[in-house]
């Protein structure tokens, strides 16, 4: 209080204080003086006078009060009511319309609790109160409509130009990369999804920025009338079906966790698809503008903004979650590792995300929910690629691979290496304390992988986790190689298998990313054994052949040794000719690795065939000459293009 205002209300005080010690000093004398004259009696009726005319005014003044709230009221019932009648929508009618409708809604509001603060005995005033909560409550009603109507009328268009959600997208699927073992038909895997993340920079106007103050308006008021509990539930219910209706544009389908578990892989890798995308699109930027479209509305009203975005958002993000639930507890087929990958990293990259949406209290059983579902998927992705190495390590055949080409099996493990490389990140972190799994799968009488796991083991020290799992699921795959090339009945056949089989292994880690994940002494080391095979086919099918065209020294002046010479020819000619036949039925893919192929054996054929024809041609005679040396050098290139021929010779005499 300012001293001037002191100073004109201390004498005012002091009055007071002197009439009321003379009040008191008078009841003292009334009380003890019983004979009193004439002219105090006359004084003391005076006295009484004008103490009951000052109680008669009081009286009034109260009634006057009572009087103009029940004018007040019946001015704001007016105007309420007024708009009962009216279909129109207020905040269309215009901003003055608005704002009247808003004030006398305030103004009930205030009436309602100058009433209530009073003390009401006769029944009038019970009902003046009972009024003007009727009228506050069919404004509060009202405010409730138009609320609701004006979050629905003035929803932004949500559509993110730079992504599609079409089904024709989504259901292209790439069948290569994640076919059972037993398809032939696999071929290149293909990168990952690689989505625009551009949307993660904005936060976009859900509702139309011009109508906000509005809205915030009919909010304020509707918390000052006690009515929060309504405005809160009529945000939740719009608001949710806008969360709804993104995810339906989305293409997310409304799943219970049996139903993902009864899908076919078909079907469910394009929902998971769908999925992955729907997930980086929804939470950024769309629970991100929700969040800030509840922000701008609640903020100034505790914490209604954190349980309006909760609830609006709760049910959207649980459907999200159930699918990745139902996938993270369904089998554990090898053909899912990527999809659920790709999950698990959009979950992990979201994942601060989330923390700050669902930050407090309110939010917290979804932010555990996400926590929980995430970490389950993580093992899901551990189970399954120890699934995947023991349907490696357990796929068997029965009959050997026609033309001793590259096997499904192994394209299908390298082509999913080359995929799963562009994980590298978050399979480190998943398998990091699996290690030694891995490598103990190996077993010790896998001759031809013993040494991988040798290598895998020396190198356990200094190798990610990644790499270590690699290594076993390659050396797992050269064991089962090893195991179906003994259903070939000719040796030269098994090791041509092998051959083309390890060299495509060899080439696929060197010509991709995997390089880094294998290193160069693991391509070095394979590289050696292809050619080694190479050179086990050209023993094991030439060597014997090549013998009949040897010098062993003996004379050939006889007629014996002549003859001899002739049926060691005619037998070169007709094991040169079942090898025709039967290895042009043979295959090498790789172009550059049939013509090395050919080169090498060309030139220890041709160069044996001539060094023997020039030397013995006047003890064998032209006319037994089959073949010269360009017919079989040409007969040669024929080899291992997987279509059989037979020899027709042209030449023979």
């Amino acid at each position: 209080m300012a001293m001037g205002d002191y100073e004109s209300v201390a004498p005012q005080l002091e009055g007071e204080e002197n009439l009321i010690a003379a009040a008191k000093h008078l009841a003292r004398a009334l009380g003890s003086n019983k004979n009193l004259t004439k002219d105090v009696k006359k004084i003391l009726a005076d006295l009484g006078s004008q103490l009951s005319s000052m109680a008669t005014i009081d009286d009034n003044m109260v009634e006057d009060g009572k009087s103009g709230i029940q004018e007040q009221l019946s001015v704001v019932q007016e105007k309420i009511m007024s708009w009962e009648a009216d279909e129109s929508m207020i905040w269309d009618s215009g901003p003055d319309e608005a704002v009247e409708y808003l004030n006398a809604a305030d103004e009930a509001r205030k009436l309602t609790e100058r009433l209530e603060n009073q003390c009401l005995n006769s029944e009038e005033e019970k009902e003046l109160l009972r009024r003007a909560h009727d009228v506050l409550q069919m404004a509060m009603q009202r405010l409730e409509e138009e609320f609701k109507y004006m979050l629905v009328q003035h929803r932004q268009p949500f559509e993110p130009e730079h992504l599609s959600f079409r089904s024709s997208e989504d259901d292209a699927v790439d069948e290569s990369s994640i076919v059972s073992f037993g398809d032939d038909s696999i071929e290149e895997s293909t990168p990952q999804d690689s989505i625009s993340r551009t949307s993660e920079e904005y936060i976009i106007d859900l509702v139309h920025p011009d109508v906000i103050p509005d809205l915030k308006g009919i909010t304020n008021l509707m918390f000052m009338s006690n009515y929060d509990h309504e405005c809160c539930q009529a945000y939740v219910i719009v608001r949710k079906d806008a969360l709804d209706e993104c995810l339906f544009n989305l293409e997310i389908e409304k799943l219970s966790i049996k139903d993902v578990l009864k899908m076919e892989w078909g079907s469910l890798n394009s929902k998971i698809k769908r999925w992955v995308r729907a997930m980086k699109v929804f939470v950024r930027p769309y629970l991100a503008s929700e969040k800030w479209l509840c922000d701008q509305i609640f903020a100034e009203l505790g914490s209604a903004n954190l349980v309006c975005f909760v609830e609006a958002a709760k049910a959207s993000m649980l459907q999200l979650l159930n699918f990745a639930e139902a996938i993270s507890i369904s089998s554990h087929q090898p053909e899912k590792l990527v999809r659920i990958l790709d999950m698990y990293e959009v979950l992990a990259d979201l994942l601060p995300d989330i923390d700050a949406l669902f930050l407090d209290e309110a939010g917290s059983s979804v932010r555990i929910d996400y926590h929980e579902v995430l970490e389950r998927l993580g093992d899901t992705v551990r189970a399954t690629f120890v699934e995947f190495e023991n349907a490696v390590a357990s796929n068997a055949s029965t009959n050997p691979f026609a033309g001793g080409g590259i096997h499904h099996l192994t394209r299908y493990v390298m082509n999913y290496l080359r995929l799963l490389a562009d994980y590298k990140d978050t399979l480190n972190l998943l398998l990091k304390n699996h290690d030694g799994a891995a490598v103990s799968q190996i077993s010790p009488d896998m001759s031809p992988a013993t040494e991988e796991e040798s290598m895998s083991r020396d190198f356990s020290g200094s190798c990610s986790p990644m790499a270590l799992h690699f290594r076993s699921l390659t050396s797992i795959l050269e064991a089962n190689l090893y195991d179906k090339s003994k259903l070939y009945r000719d040796a030269s056949l098994q090791h041509l298998f092998l051959m083309n089989n390890i060299h495509y292994m060899a080439q696929k880690v060197k010509n991709s990313e995997l390089r880094l994940i294998f290193g160069d002494n693991w391509v070095r080391k394979h590289n050696w054994k292809f050619q080694q095979h190479a050179m086990d086919y050209e023993r094991a099918t030439w060597s014997s052949i090549l013998s009949l065209l040897k010098d062993d020294g003996n004379s050939s002046s006889s007629s014996v040794s002549r003859t001899l010479l002739k049926e060691r020819l005619r037998s070169f000619y007709v094991a040169f000719e079942e090898v025709y036949k039967t290895q042009t039925a043979w295959l090498i893919p790789d172009v550059q690795l049939r013509e090395d192929l050919r080169i090498s054996t060309s030139l220890k054929v041709i160069q044996a065939y001539r060094t023997f024809v020039g030397r013995q041609m006047s003890h064998i005679g032209e006319k037994h000459i089959k073949y010269n040396a360009e017919d079989l050098q040409d007969y040669l290139l024929d080899l291992f293009e997987g279509s059989q021929k037979s020899l027709h010779n042209p030449h023979r005499r």
